[in-house]
């Protein structure tokens, strides 16, 4: 399939995919509320790094009021220190007008046309002084760094990379909850499963391990694949004629049979690109070596070493690995990644601060641990990997109505 720009919305290719795209989003919500989770819509703005790992689109108004200056102070320079004198000395002379008005019990219009001179000078100084502050270029400290106090939210803001953590505040009032919306990573990959804007469906289990956060993931996989057979079976049709003739051979065993469970180790017996060593993430070779070589259906990979994972993940008792899973798929690899989310403010703390990252934009975080906790787990599946897995397209780019992705952002 060409790339979005190059193919034409009303084609059929196109309309296949959004149709499965849209029933796959309904699905979505009907499994959800089937089993009692509660729709949050999370923030797409936000000030803390989910993921630990720094890739993150910045929101800041510093440059658009830095290009506002500028402009302003060609147009209308700032005045010089010895402007702002005169305007004083003009201020002090307003003044002793009216001093003398009054001593000679002048009438009370004059009096009160001289007040009204005296409060403009006085007002043309304070605009004065405010425009000899301004400086062309980024505000600065002291110390030559960026003074984000000045920005439109006194602080850093980023666009959002997930939801998870703001979710997590209301699984722990309401139980069972979930965020579907757009996330941003500033990744700067060009591979065919990634993208800088995507969708991601988080859903919250309170009272849950990571058993349970495994049982949840693959009945909501299996519900999707169903739905879409009985729902969309015209549209994968299509796929299977014009794309990839597996498609729905695929998705009928999925949409029943449980998935296989696997504890992560060392594959020894066949020779990757990437390095297969302990320490080191899966990379999308050894993913789908699992999927489509050795088991030839979906496999959940668990209890990954916390090297690797993120900081809000349960630290398990070996105290060298996290009660993680991903869910693996054919044609795509990694489609769910999830935990049990750490409980334990000390826990917690400690792994924030391994990450290499601040604690106090986390300190929200931290009071739901502070204040009462309860055991909670929760995952997140990449929505366009889904529709990637159903349909059997080859690039993430295609199953998305406007990719964003490294050098495009088009329309």
């Amino acid at each position: 399939m060409q790339a979005r720009d190059e193919k034409n919305c009303r084609s059929k290719e196109i309309g296949a995919i959004a149709r499965i795209r849209h029933q796959l989003a309904c699905a979505t919500h009907r499994f959800f509320d089937e089993n009692g989770f509660l729709y949050v819509h999370t923030p797409i703005i936000t000030t803390s790094d989910c993921e630990g790992a720094g890739e993150m689109f910045q929101v800041t108004t510093l440059f658009s009021q830095a290009e506002k200056t500028e402009k302003e102070l060609k147009e209308n320079p700032a005045p010089s220190s010895s402007e702002i004198e005169a305007a004083k000395v003009l201020i002090k002379e307003k003044g002793d007008a009216v001093a003398q008005l009054k001593a000679a019990k002048a009438s009370k219009q004059d009096i009160s046309a001289a007040i009204d001179e005296l409060h403009m000078a006085k007002d043309n100084v304070s605009k004065l002084e405010e425009r000899s502050k301004l400086n062309p270029g980024i505000s600065s400290r002291d110390d030559g760094s960026i003074a984000f106090e000045n920005d439109f939210f006194k602080r850093q803001a980023f666009l959002t990379v997930s939801g998870q953590l703001q979710v997590e505040t209301y699984a722990c009032a309401l139980s069972s909850v979930y965020t579907f919306g757009p996330t941003f990573r500033a990744e700067n990959s060009h591979t065919s499963r990634h993208l800088a804007e995507f969708w991601m469906v988080e859903p919250e289990i309170a009272f849950a391990n990571l058993q349970d956060d495994m049982n949840c993931a693959e009945k909501y996989v299996q519900y999707l694949c169903k739905w879409l057979l009985d729902h969309c079976r015209e549209d994968m049709e299509f796929m299977v004629k014009n794309y990839d003739k597996s498609a729905i051979e695929r998705l009928e065993p999925v949409s029943s049979t449980p998935f296989v469970l696997e504890l992560l180790k060392i594959v020894t017996d066949k020779k990757f690109d990437a390095k297969v060593e302990l320490g080191i993430d899966l990379a999308s070779e050894h993913e789908r070596y699992l999927t489509e070589d050795i088991f030839k259906k979906p496999v959940i990979v668990y209890n990954y070493p916390k090297e690797i994972k993120a900081f809000y993940m349960r630290l398990n008792g070996d105290d060298k690995t996290i009660a993680a899973m991903d869910v693996l798929v054919p044609k795509v690899g990694e489609l769910i990644g999830g935990s049990q989310r750490e409980e334990r403010l000390g826990v917690l703390k400690q792994r924030i601060l391994d990450a290499g990252l601040p604690l106090e934009p986390y300190e929200w975080y931290l009071d739901l641990r502070r204040f009462a906790s309860v055991k909670h787990a929760g995952f997140g599946l990449g929505f366009e990997r889904m529709i990637l897995f159903a349909t059997g397209m080859e690039n993430i780019r295609d199953v998305i109505p406007f990719p964003r992705y490294p050098g495009r952002a088009d329309l």
